[in-house]
């Protein structure tokens, strides 16, 4: 990483947050909770979801990105991935030189490479571990990055002042940064993160087609409604995040259907002995697994 060329921030930087849905809403109130930030501007192309922010208290303002970060000290790209390379360029013509730039998608690679391209040395990748299957400015809640890791990715051409300010940023908010380069976090996430959610959509729309809703429903227990509960994200967020990392996610997901055919042959044969040291096998490393993640308050 670059040395710091500039100041970091002010000691309350003014915010300027683009996409104040879930995400974007959520970490403005936490700042705000923080005290960290002073001013926030909103900015987002549903002007329903500004109005709704600006109620809840989110935004103190509502503006287009030139005006919006013509006096920001720091930028939260809170948006879809689909559109963030876009702003990236958008924001190469018009960030002040101190300003630092960070956004919270959840494949990194491809949002690096944009802002390499572009000589965006203030910016920094990141990628909450956190969310919900809600969205817009009503799901925002300031506890949403409490206690959960933050993975950030600089590249070779990024500014060491700005990463100390995202740095500092989430950990006001409690939570937990990591730093990673941008492959092994997309490889990593496909598997912990893209994969389960694939799963979940594939189980909902096979039920779809195999029986109504209202059918369904009395023999639908607990174990079904935890596991479809994530089914509920945004689809177009989720479509980005495959075309995004989708080199990544390929391999994870044949690998899921190999295990799975396995799984079939050994029905079909009537080895459930075979089956029986599958799931032991798995039972273990969830323990594994969740006891990491307690320790490391992952």
């Amino acid at each position: 990483m670059r040395r710091a060329a500039h100041a970091i921030m002010t000691d309350t930087p003014r915010l300027a947050i683009v996409g104040v849905g879930l995400m974007g809403g959520s970490l403005a109130a936490a700042l705000r909770k923080a005290r960290f930030v002073g001013h926030i501007v909103g900015v987002d192309e549903d002007p329903r979801s500004l109005e709704a922010a600006r109620a809840r208290g989110l935004i103190d303002a509502a503006q287009d990105l030139e005006a919006a970060v013509a006096e920001a000290d720091l930028v939260v790209l809170a948006t879809p991935l689909g559109v963030v390379p876009e702003l990236l360029a958008r924001l190469s013509r018009c960030l002040p030189a101190h300003a630092v730039v960070t956004d919270m998608g959840s494949a990194k690679q491809s949002v690096a490479e944009a802002a390499r391209a572009l000589g965006l040395t203030r910016f920094v990748p990141g990628h909450p571990m956190a969310g919900g299957e809600c969205s817009g400015p009503a799901a925002a809640r300031a506890d949403l990055f409490a206690g959960r890791n933050v993975i950030l990715t600089p590249t070779e051409i990024t500014d060491d002042g700005a990463v100390r300010a995202v740095h500092a940023m989430w950990t006001a908010v409690g939570g937990q940064v990591v730093l990673a380069d941008a492959a092994t976090h997309d490889r990593f996430v496909a598997y912990t993160s893209h994969l389960p959610h694939l799963l979940a959509f594939a189980c909902a729309e096979l039920l779809a087609g195999y029986a109504p809703a209202e059918a369904l429903a009395p023999f639908t227990g607990a174990g079904l409604k935890d596991f479809l509960r994530i089914a509920g994200s945004d689809p177009v967020m989720w479509r980005d995040i495959c075309a995004a990392n989708a080199p990544s996610l390929a391999p994870a997901l044949a690998a899921y259907a190999e295990r799975l055919t396995g799984y079939s042959e050994r029905l079909a044969r009537g080895d459930f002995e075979g089956l029986l040291s599958h799931f032991a096998m798995a039972q273990a490393f969830r323990a594994d697994l969740m006891q990491e993640s307690a320790h490391g308050k992952h």
